[in-house]
């Protein structure tokens, strides 16, 4: 089975249900164990779509690149966009003490994706965001 998975989306919300698709049949592939592919998932689910919906002013047309990687136990997962700088790892986690009703509003998705993920690492590349995600899955 391929142990590496290139996507390569438009900045459009209609390309994530052929996201999760390829990436579900990737993990898959790779026998990772349920809670492994849930946690993949939803965190490459929650990064894009924060990409989609912030990383540009302008309407046009931009892509997303992923590469998904499976060895060692370990599955690797890399997403560059061309998007405003944006580290996600300069910003702190949200109050979930609070009730729901006093909260700011964002920082969920990269708490989720903090809490989910293993390892996370953040680079700006030229005029790319380069985000690094492992998930140990044995």
């Amino acid at each position: 089975m391929p142990s590496d998975l290139n996507i390569r989306l438009r900045n459009d919300f209609s390309e994530l249900a052929a996201l999760r698709e390829k990436l579900k049949e990737f993990c898959e592939s790779q026998s990772l164990p349920q809670s492994g592919i849930f946690a993949v998932m939803l965190s490459l689910d929650e990064l894009v779509t924060n990409i989609i919906s912030y990383a540009w002013d302008d309407r046009l047309e931009h892509s997303i690149s992923i590469r998904a990687r499976c060895g060692e136990g370990v599955v690797e997962i890399e997403v560059e966009d061309d998007g405003k700088a944006f580290n996600p790892l300069d910003y702190a986690p949200p109050d979930l003490s609070s009730p729901i009703e006093e909260r700011h509003i964002g920082g969920l998705g990269i708490h989720l994706i903090q809490t989910y993920m293993d390892e996370i690492a953040y680079k700006r590349e030229g005029e790319r965001n380069c985000l690094l995600m492992r998930k140990r899955v044995s």
